[in-house]
């Protein structure tokens, strides 16, 4: 299934199928004025990566694979700890340290809506090295036309 982003018009597609057939790091699917829709698929015994976002609230929503999400006050304070699979959903306050690591045999394939937007319109990441370095360079910045804190 192709995606194209063409936020901030209006848009529908089946996102468990997008979902499950996404073989990417992290794919944006949608840039509202608000919030933002990804895909991501994380090999078996990798992660999304620890992080925090000060500002942005985060749903996470598994759709295929295992996975155990961790969260915490500070990235060595991480209290939370759950496991994860098909059907689970993740809600990661602003502010929290977080990570969600692939326990299972393949990829898990989950989606996230982070609000406000995070992400350049349209982004691809093939791999989480790839969206480090990207972030790292200022190239995966919300569009202009989007609400920041």
């Amino acid at each position: 299934m192709q995606i194209i982003d063409n936020g901030p018009q209006p848009n529908s597609f089946d996102i468990e199928t997008a979902t499950c057939e996404n073989t990417t790091y992290r794919t944006v699917a949608w840039t509202g004025k608000y919030l933002q829709v990804t895909l991501m698929s994380i090999p078996v015994g990798s992660s999304i990566g620890l992080e925090v976002h000060e500002e942005t609230d985060q749903f996470l929503r598994v759709d295929a694979g295992r996975g155990r999400c961790v969260m915490g006050a500070a990235e060595d304070d991480l209290t939370y700890s759950q496991d994860v699979e098909d059907g689970w959903s993740i809600q990661v306050p602003a502010g929290t340290w977080h990570d969600v690591v692939n326990t299972g045999d393949e990829p898990l394939r989950l989606y996230a809506i982070y609000a406000p937007t995070h992400h350049a319109q349209g982004k691809v990441h093939l791999t989480f090295a790839e969206a480090e370095a990207d972030e790292e360079a200022g190239g995966d910045e919300p569009p202009a036309w989007t609400v920041q804190p």
